[in-house]
């Protein structure tokens, strides 16, 4: 297990430079030392090849057939490969949930994994699901703080792998949030705190190992202020552990350390391979410690996808293409969202569009709700008038989500409008455009469909919602009881539990039905078996119902056109975040354009 005074040897960076060098990195050798490798991969999401099923097109980005040829390349007989979930959701996955064995599971098994812990988006399609998967898996699956209705386990909550005579114990748990997410097919599951059940564990095995590495589903903060749902808070509660190997933020943690414990996490769909590298030397007393812990993240980019990995996948890989090219029906009038005014500037998240209305359209013919609520996922979805594959449903409709329906008082669902609102910028006497909250994701800002309403920017956040009335005409009162179809994601993220929207004490939304038509699929199978089944394989653009406007911008309209082409043009940036990943972030004023000129 860990000493003490251990230091985190080798930088990322050098790390990974050597490896791209093409030399195999270990940490230095010592008289008697072992040196230890941990590989690991998360966030997977279906990306076995290196192909997007979902836009029908080549993507090498990253993938489990690439990972298998850095694993070759660096693989020893001292190494432990492990996965950390979100494995079968994504990139067309839930095609093959009804194989005998699924194309993740042959992949992983093919690349021979140790260690695979199931992730949220394994909780996505029911628990019979995940158990059905977990049966394919040839690695030891560990799921420690999920417990079945009847009080054993979903999986064991370790494994212990012995390499060189050097005892390893592996831990596995997932995030609790899942009870969020998933709340109904977790209904007669207990899921636990991860932190206190690693804790037990370590209790169990500290005497008997001689290093201990946590994989666990979590990102590295705790995510809605729940109380160790990151691995910060399980690094400072177990300073036992010697690494930790994150996931679901999908975001790159080359190596960082948090009370002595070393940290790292992939990026998603395949792109990094996590690699770890632990000296291990036996003390005065015979009794091994760790002395040297290095990391480095491996781009999957830099390699080629390995041949015999891809000929194991290919019946996989043809079906995905051949049913992502599947012609399911046409449109007419398209395309079903208008061309941006300002490059940049979404133009579909500032007023309604064909694009959304189709949504809600789809979610309240199968929900039969008074009242639907989706997001643009991508700024750049779209389509076209002509033929519509099944691919292009993602053009829609981004993410692999389920129907709820759910039911609300007028008052919450004014609530939840007003949090929905709050994405735009409050808008400031001089601005010229209309920019976005840098701290709020554009996936949720919804847009709804049932209800007539007004957003005044004007008006400071939480209070921005006015004219509100019921799509005949009819006013919306507070005691007034609707129904609501809105995906699951936003229904156990936000409706369903006290958080951003509704606070402790006050009544929340019921949930009436969750995964409506649930045989046909989620959301975006739902819009295609509308377009070929509802409508014939013919579907028209939706015609716009004015039910919704944003007020308050009581800009200079030829000011605000000038500013249109000097950005469009080149000759003024719209501003972005810190980190680059948002942008509009910002109005541009008055005192932006005299600057330009």
């Amino acid at each position: 297990m860990k000493n003490k005074n251990v230091m985190i040897g080798m930088t990322a960076a050098a790390m990974a430079a050597l490896t791209l060098s093409g030399m195999p990195v270990m940490a230095q050798d010592a008289e008697g030392a072992v040196d230890i490798q941990i590989l690991a991969t998360s966030d997977l999401h279906g990306k076995f090849d290196p192909y997007d099923y979902a836009v029908n097109e080549e993507s090498t980005s990253g993938s489990m057939a690439q990972i298998q040829s850095a694993v070759k390349e660096l693989r020893t007989d001292n190494t432990i490969l492990l996965d950390v979930g979100d494995t079968i959701q994504g990139n067309s996955a839930d095609l093959f949930l009804e194989d005998e064995v699924h194309p993740m599971a042959i992949g992983m098994n093919l690349m021979n994994y140790d260690v695979w812990v199931p992730g949220n988006h394994e909780f996505n399609y029911g628990v019979d699901v995940l158990k059905k998967i977990m049966g394919e898996q040839k690695a030891a699956v560990l799921c420690g703080n999920v417990y079945n209705a009847d009080g054993s386990s979903l999986s064991d909550g370790y494994t212990i792998i012995e390499k060189d005579g050097v005892k390893v114990a592996v831990i596995g748990m997932v995030t609790p949030n899942i009870t969020r997410w998933d709340a109904a097919n977790l209904a007669e599951y207990n899921v636990t705190d991860p932190v206190e059940e690693t804790k037990k564990i370590i209790d169990e095995v500290k005497d008997d190992v001689d290093v201990i590495v946590a994989a666990e589903h979590m990102g590295e903060s705790n995510e809605y202020e729940v109380a160790d749902s990151g691995v910060e808070d399980l690094a400072n509660a177990c300073p036992e552990i010697d690494v930790i190997v994150a996931a679901h933020e999908h975001k790159l943690v080359e190596g960082t350390e948090v009370n002595g414990v070393l940290i790292v996490e992939n990026q998603d769909a395949g792109k990094t391979l996590a690699q770890v590298n632990l000296t291990v030397e036996k003390d005065e007393n015979g009794e091994y410690e760790v002395t040297n812990k290095t990391s480095a993240s491996i781009a999957a980019a830099d390699y080629e996808a390995d041949e015999e990995f891809t000929a194991a996948l290919a019946d996989a890989d043809a079906r995905a293409k051949e049913d992502a090219n599947t012609v399911i029906g046409t449109l007419n009038n398209g395309p079903l969202a208008p061309e941006n005014e300002i490059e940049g500037i979404a133009q579909a998240k500032l007023q309604e569009t064909a694009l959304i209305d189709l949504i809600n359209e789809v979610q309240m013919y199968y929900t039969d709700a008074d009242v639907s609520a989706s997001a643009l996922f991508v700024d750049s979805a779209n389509l076209q008038s002509g033929d519509i594959r099944k691919c292009d449903l993602a053009l829609i409709y981004k993410y692999a989500n389920t129907l709820y329906k759910v039911q609300m008082t007028g008052k919450q669902l004014k609530q939840y409008m007003e949090w929905s609102a709050s994405y735009y910028n409050t808008y400031k006497d001089g601005d010229l455009t209309i920019s976005f909250n840098p701290d709020i994701a554009g996936f949720n800002y919804d847009m709804f469909s049932g209800i007539n309403y007004e957003v005044n920017i004007a008006n400071e956040a939480g209070s921005r919602i006015e004219n509100v009335t019921r799509a005949d005409g009819s006013e919306l009162k507070d005691d007034d009881v609707i129904t609501l179809a809105v995906n699951n994601y936003r229904a156990n993220s936000q409706l369903l539990s006290y958080g951003e929207i509704y606070k402790e004490g006050e009544d929340l939304p019921v949930l009436l039905e969750m995964d409506v038509k649930g045989e046909i699929g989620g959301v975006r199978e739902l819009i295609g078996d509308y377009i070929a089944n509802v409508k014939g394989g013919t579907l028209d653009a939706p015609e716009l119902a004015g039910n919704w406007r944003v007020t308050g911008n009581d800009w200079d309209a030829d000011l605000h056109t000038q500013v249109a082409e000097l950005i469009n043009t080149g000759k003024i940036a719209l501003p972005a975040s810190e980190s680059g990943r948002n942008t509009n972030v910002k109005s541009i004023t008055v005192d932006d354009v005299k600057s330009a000129q």
